[in-house]
């Protein structure tokens, strides 16, 4: 249960990053490939949300490595997100 938990806050914080970075209307949004353009670019965040629901899958399932992958990839996220609003890219 704490490691459904634990993926849930994580996916909380992978969409902020996420939606923070869509509406940032930074220029390399224009280089993304046009299916993820699609519906303002929201439509990355259905893919954000099948990642997150296979997380919580296998979280549920006892799975505990999933949730550590999952972990490693909202620290991906947020270091990207990082990278984008102070200018380093």
């Amino acid at each position: 249960m704490l490691s459904i938990v634990f993926v849930f806050c994580l996916g909380v914080l992978n969409f902020a990053a996420h939606k923070a970075v869509i509406e940032s209307g930074h220029p390399m949004l224009a280089q993304v490939p046009w299916f993820f353009q699609s519906l303002g670019g929201r439509l990355s965040l259905v893919v954000e949300f099948a990642m997150l629901l296979g997380a919580m899958i296998m979280a549920a399932a006892g799975s505990v490595g999933w949730a550590w992958i999952y972990a490693f990839y909202t620290g991906l996220n947020g270091l990207s997100a990082w990278l984008i609003f102070s200018g380093r890219v």
